[in-house]
């Protein structure tokens, strides 16, 4: 693979797409978009524990899903269009290879989404002038976001390799991303409540008809107060033991199926930080949390004594999860890298030339 060939075909690519207005109106209309969001966000969390942690994520959040909206346009027709344009064949038949073409494009394509993402940088830093976290959540939430703009990049161009009508390869560009994005909730939610198992729930309640006026007995572990005038000469008595039988969904089978979805792969890879409670302060922690409880196993044998002392409760629940929990942002990011490598393949074996067999009304040059 040469570096002159390949930079020349990122060059020229680069080059078509910049000389067109369209180009700017998009940046445009992108930046106003993340004006309006950078906005609303700083009021919607002015009031949050450290603001600047979820204003940040935020923005990150929005920037993903602006790119996973407008990168299929931009890459889903990269060899298709040229092919329609007659302008792939001259191409071809220099001394520039399938691979550095396929590669040249998927660059270009790349580089393309990644000026989406140059535009956010400065509502970026207005998140981390205002306390956006730590160096290290900074540095990893980007970089997972320069990864997943490549891979969607990958898939467009690959997808335009592989089909042969530029319509049709953006629209299942469009329904790939979209599988990866919402199709993952779809499946995890469909077959979540598709498998179930029965919880047995054993229950004791206070007999509270047997006290008359304002006298009740203090609870185990309880003594009386201004806020809580119990007496404690009256005795506590408790009913008999009930055992009722419910369904709960089986999430704990299936929280795999959010590992390859690309918000998710951002929250689960970002490190979390916490508020003075345990709990998450950002979006990239409340997301994680809730992908990670989604891997605890429902107590299938529930017992409920209202004559009991309570448990205390430490606040600490978010932490003790994710931390107790498994990270699946690498096995997302390899599925991710599996199907856009996949994809690439099968694109150099339909663009590679001299061709077997193309499709019928394909124009070559």
């Amino acid at each position: 693979m040469s570096g002159q060939r390949l930079g020349t075909i990122v060059g020229l690519e680069l080059t078509q797409r910049t000389r067109s207005v369209a180009w700017y109106v998009l940046l445009g209309v992108f930046a106003l978009l993340l004006v309006i969001v950078t906005a609303l966000s700083f009021l919607a969390w002015s009031s949050a524990y450290r603001p600047g942690g979820a204003i940040y994520s935020t923005i990150v959040y929005i920037t993903l899903l602006l790119v996973v909206l407008v990168s299929p346009t931009l890459s889903g027709n990269a060899i298709n269009g040229d092919r329609d344009a007659a302008t792939l064949a001259p191409v071809q038949v220099t001394l520039a290879t399938t691979t550095e073409i396929l590669f040249g494009k998927f660059l270009a394509a790349w580089i393309t989404g990644l000026a989406f993402v140059a535009v956010s940088v400065p509502f970026l830093v207005l998140a981390i002038l205002a306390g956006g976290g730590a160096p290290l959540t900074i540095t990893v939430s980007l970089l997972v976001l320069v990864f997943e703009v490549g891979v969607i990049a990958a898939i467009g161009v690959a997808l335009s390799g592989i089909l042969s009508r530029p319509l049709f390869s953006v629209a299942t560009t469009y329904l790939v991303v979209a599988a990866l994005v919402v199709g993952t909730l779809i499946a995890f939610a469909l077959v979540g409540f598709t498998v179930r198992s029965e919880v047995t729930n054993h229950y004791r309640s206070i007999e509270y008809d047997d006290y008359t006026g304002d006298t009740f007995p203090c609870m185990p572990g309880e003594e009386p107060s201004a806020d809580y005038p119990c007496d404690d000469d009256v005795e506590v008595r408790c009913g008999e033991w009930t055992t009722s039988t419910y369904e709960v969904p089986r999430f704990d089978h299936v929280w795999w199926l959010l590992a390859a979805n690309p918000f998710v792969i951002l929250a689960d890879a970002t490190p979390t930080q916490f508020d003075e409670y345990g709990n998450p302060n950002d979006l990239f922690g409340q997301i994680k949390y809730g992908v990670r409880a989604a891997q605890q196993a429902p107590d299938l044998e529930q017992r409920w004594d209202d004559c009991a002392p309570r448990a205390a409760d430490d606040g600490s629940e978010a932490e003790d999860v994710i931390d107790q929990s498994t990270p699946s942002w690498f096995v997302g990011m390899s599925l991710q890298l599996l199907l856009a490598a996949g994809l690439m393949w099968w694109a150099w074996g339909r663009t590679r030339t001299p061709a077997g067999r193309l499709p019928s009304g394909t124009r070559i040059a």
